[in-house]
């Protein structure tokens, strides 16, 4: 797909991961609703951004919100043509620690969030891409990414609610993509590795030199631009679907 005046809805957005890939779009001639939690946040960033950057704030577990905000985006910009899915969050805990067995609610606000969040973005976000002229030769009509983490296959100590959510995302890559097959949308799925963002850079240092330690090359954390031109590969290489790349430096996460 080629990416001018396209639009993207973007979660996640107002940092991290989704705010790098909202600008490297933007720069690429996409409209951008960035959508995230953080009404205060996601609105300042917007607002730098430009008349091709709306926003909208909200939850994306609440079917309302984002239906909502798909509706705006609809509105504004008159399609929608690629979904990234970078909303997430993280909660350690063992399964059980000093202090008993992990509270049922910190394991159920991780899978509702991260999965279940994707998975209601990306199916209303669909719902808009189906009804899209077909784009190119091949009946393209949209694109959708999602972001799970290498935890679905190396989870360390802690990560059981973490590691269930984005290993959810991983395996759902292949059948919604067959589910979206013959509606021309072809869905995608990346796994970082250890990547600078605000949530990860606020670690203690001992924290992030045990991650880096990890990392086999080059020996760093990956940048979240590097995570935007990943997803715009993706966007712009037709024959990559129903896969899930891992976007790590090649590490192997160790038990702790």
């Amino acid at each position: 797909m080629q990416l001018q005046e396209k639009t993207a809805f973007v979660t996640g957005a107002a940092s991290g991961l989704g705010l790098a890939t909202a600008k490297r779009l933007v720069a690429e001639g996409v409209r951008v609703m960035m959508f995230d939690l953080d009404a205060q946040k996601v609105q300042q960033q917007a607002s730098l951004l430009g008349d091709k950057a709306i926003w909208a704030a909200g939850d994306v577990s609440d079917e309302a919100q984002v239906q909502s905000a798909v509706e705006k985006t609809l509105e504004n910009f008159g399609a929608l043509h690629i979904n990234i899915n970078s909303a997430g969050i993280g909660a350690g805990a063992k399964t059980v620690g000093r202090e008993g067995p992990m509270a049922m609610e910190q394991f159920t606000r991780v899978i509702r969030v991260n999965l279940l969040g994707t998975f209601n973005v990306l199916r209303l976000c669909a719902a808009a891409m189906v009804k899209n002229h077909p784009l190119n030769e091949d009946n393209e009509r949209g694109v959708i990414v999602n972001v799970a983490s290498v935890a679905a296959y190396d989870g360390q100590m802690g990560q059981a609610a973490y590691s269930a959510s984005k290993g959810g995302i991983a395996s759902m890559t292949l059948p919604i993509a067959r589910d979206l097959a013959r509606d021309g949308v072809r869905v995608m799925t990346v796994a970082p590795g250890i990547f600078a963002t605000p949530l990860l850079m606020a670690s203690p240092q001992p924290v992030k030199d045990a991650l880096v330690d990890m990392i086999q090359f080059p020996k760093r954390m990956g940048m979240p631009e590097e995570f935007a031109d990943m997803a715009v590969h993706i966007i712009r290489c037709a024959y990559l679907n129903g896969e899930v790349i891992r976007l790590d430096a090649g590490i192997r996460m160790a038990a702790r």
